[in-house]
């Protein structure tokens, strides 16, 4: 992990790293624990983190736990009753009924005492144990302390209040959440959900790209919206540089094809395309100049229109060397996708297969999870 910089930020590369840190901080909470995920799995490390909490209760700290119903679609009640019984609070997010079961909560937080927050794609399951290179899906955690925990704090309020979905009439007219009103140039966090309203993660990526000179994406769904590939195919055109590691491998193969459907295009227009190798990638990470952007949100169209999501937006020349070294240790364990070889590797079936998942997840999902929101009463 390298160090910290002066508004209090730590890098973290590995699963094992990341929850060996988390299950620190938790061991040494004294007043909250605040813990939100997508997926949580009844395995020997979500055992672990269901202990420390429950040791948490029992000090006396007041543990608030947020969990995706549909992401934890496996995990049964049940496993939170030892939480429940020390006093713990577990709340389901959005809790399963066909009217509304594309609207999911894909944030992963944990804040201790509202002074330490780590933020990134880190979901607590077996497949994120590991270094992201011999074993474990790769992926990328951030540790923040200062002002931004606090916010990641309030933002944890506002979600878990809302989690049983029990929303007023006319919820469908709902603002999207809009850039913390406590953020500033230094430091912002960005929250997006369905609702009115252009999503500011949409709004503050597509800013960048308009005067951005290099560009490096780690990116574990890439589908991104037709503005923002043009925006990122533009960076290209004017001289700049972009890059972009995805998967080489996918827990989500018809995602990976329907990313396929865009190589073509992004390559003719300069874009270098990169897939990692040894792992599932599972990585969420944005570079552009000195702007760095890490958190729970991909770079498809689910993150940007759909999930609820956040990302920290860092403008400083610390984190985005930092940052760039890891984009260049990803870069190392990946392989370069040719223009010309990849025109030639493609086959008609190819091409329908890719165009039929990109139909599916850019077209079909958003409608039918647009639908869903405004048909709620």
């Amino acid at each position: 992990m390298s160090a910290s910089d002066a508004i209090g930020f730590q890098w973290s590369s590995t699963g094992d790293d990341t929850f060996a840190s988390m299950l620190s901080a938790m061991d040494a909470a004294k007043v909250s624990i605040e813990f939100e995920s997508y997926i949580f799995t009844a395995s020997q490390i979500g055992g672990r983190f269901r202990e420390a909490m429950v040791g948490a209760c029992r000090r006396g700290v007041r543990v608030r736990v947020l969990i995706d119903s549909f992401g934890s679609i496996t995990l049964s009640d049940s496993f939170w009753q030892p939480l429940r019984k020390a006093g713990g609070e577990m709340r389901w997010f959005n809790p399963l009924t066909l009217r509304r079961f594309n609207i999911r909560n894909h944030r992963k937080l944990l804040i201790c005492d509202r002074q330490v927050a780590f933020i990134g794609g880190f979901n607590i399951a077996p497949e994120w144990e590991g270094d992201g290179l011999t074993r474990g899906w790769r992926d990328l955690g951030l540790q923040l302390g200062g002002r931004l925990a606090l916010e990641l704090s309030s933002s944890f309020d506002e979600m878990f209040a809302r989690a049983d979905f029990k929303h007023k009439r006319f919820i469908r007219l709902r603002r999207r959440p809009a850039k913390y009103h406590g953020s500033d140039a230094a430091g912002e966090l960005l929250l997006s959900g369905p609702g009115r309203g252009r999503s500011p993660i949409k709004v503050a990526l597509r800013k960048d790209l308009l005067q951005a000179r290099t560009v490096q994406i780690i990116a574990a769904y890439f589908l991104p919206p037709l503005r923002l590939r043009r925006a990122l195919m533009q960076v290209a055109r004017r001289g700049g540089r972009v890059q972009l590691i995805l998967p080489g491998k996918s827990d989500v193969p018809l995602i990976r094809l329907a990313a396929h459907s865009l190589y073509q295009r992004l390559l003719r227009a300069g874009v270098e395309i990169y897939e990692y190798q040894p792992q599932i990638l599972h990585t969420k990470l944005v570079v552009m100049d000195a702007a760095v952007y890490v958190g729970s949100s991909n770079l498809d169209t689910r993150s940007l229109n759909i999930n609820y999501e956040l990302l920290v937006r860092l403008t400083n020349d610390r984190a985005a060397a930092e940052a760039g070294n890891i984009f260049a240790e990803h870069l190392s364990h990946s392989r370069q996708v040719h223009r010309l070889l990849w025109r030639k590797s493609r086959t008609i079936w190819n091409k329908v297969k890719e165009r039929w998942a990109y139909l599916l997840f850019a077209k079909l999902d958003p409608y039918v999870a647009r639908w869903q929101w405004q048909s709620m009463r």
